[in-house]
């Protein structure tokens, strides 16, 4: 689902824009980058890119992806798989507070394929880790999807709401706690997104303000958010006193969630993410 031609696309842009060339890394990765010689910033000189310049514009707004540690924060995050966690993790979802205590959040495309209908027999795993499940499976029940997205689906409404099973008599959110919705926070927010690469047993993290897709779209940089991500939240508001904050966004949307690993999308969370919040609890 995610490759990385936009972002060396874009990167060859603004080396071509500074005058400077690039060689492949051995191996993959970023490439190297090789500045022509440095001439004062003006009109002459490729309109003032230089290359601190450069630099200053590539980095300005990465965040820094980094191995998610055991928090309780990071432990309303899990990985979604089909029936138990003997097979591949294919999504992330995580713990949002309702009256039920029993509702995670994630995408919409994790959940239910407009052609095919809701898919069954998933399961929740928060906290897994190299095949440990210190929080239990939590099976889902009802799924809720925005009828847009069933029709024809509607990126704009790339979110879902699911019921989990009870297990030993608890419900999630009452094991875990949970994360509250945020909903109209506006494009701008200082937000931490955790999930789950389809290639890695432990969960990656990463720090940084999102910006406007579009009107209805969000939009974060971060590096290394490959497929198995989707349905990553986008937390904001840390609460040191609960140790939970509040989800602003889950990884899906604009091209369900991204065609590269380091820029991912979120559908904005505004009145249709709310009424189909009110829905899954009503």
């Amino acid at each position: 689902m995610r490759g990385t031609g936009a972002v060396a696309g874009a990167l060859a842009v603004l080396l071509a824009v500074a005058g400077c060339t690039t060689s492949a890394r051995p191996g993959g990765g970023a490439p190297t980058v090789t500045s022509a010689p440095a001439t004062p910033s003006g009109p002459g000189n490729s309109h003032g890119w230089n290359r601190q310049r450069l630099k200053g514009a590539v980095a300005k707004h990465t965040g820094i992806t980094r191995t998610a540690r055991p928090t309780v924060l990071n432990g309303l995050v899990g990985a979604v798989f089909t029936r138990n966690a003997d097979g591949d993790h294919f999504c992330t979802a995580s713990v949002v507070d309702s009256a039920g205590l029993n509702l995670i959040v994630t995408a919409a495309h994790c959940v239910w394929d407009p052609r095919l209908g809701q898919r069954s027999d998933l399961v929740f795993i928060p906290g897994y880790r190299n095949g440990d499940t210190p929080s239990g499976v939590w099976p889902l029940l009802a799924v809720t999807v925005d009828d847009g997205w069933k029709d024809h689906a509607d990126p704009d409404v790339d979110v879902a709401f699911a019921i989990v099973q009870a297990q030993n008599g608890q419900q999630v959110q009452q094991v875990l706690g949970a994360n509250k919705l945020g909903v109209g926070r506006g494009y701008q927010v200082p937000v931490r997104v955790t999930g789950y690469p389809g290639s890695s047993d432990v969960p990656i993290t990463c720090s940084n303000t999102t910006t406007e897709q579009s009107s209805t779209q969000l939009r974060i940089d971060c590096p290394d958010y490959t497929g198995g991500t989707s349905g990553s939240p986008w937390v904001t508001d840390f609460d040191p006193s609960t140790r939970t904050g509040t989800v602003v966004g889950v990884i899906g949307g604009y091209q369900e969630g991204g065609n590269s690993p380091d820029t991912s999308y979120s559908s904005y969370f505004g009145d249709r993410v709310q009424a189909l919040y009110d829905r899954a609890t009503g």
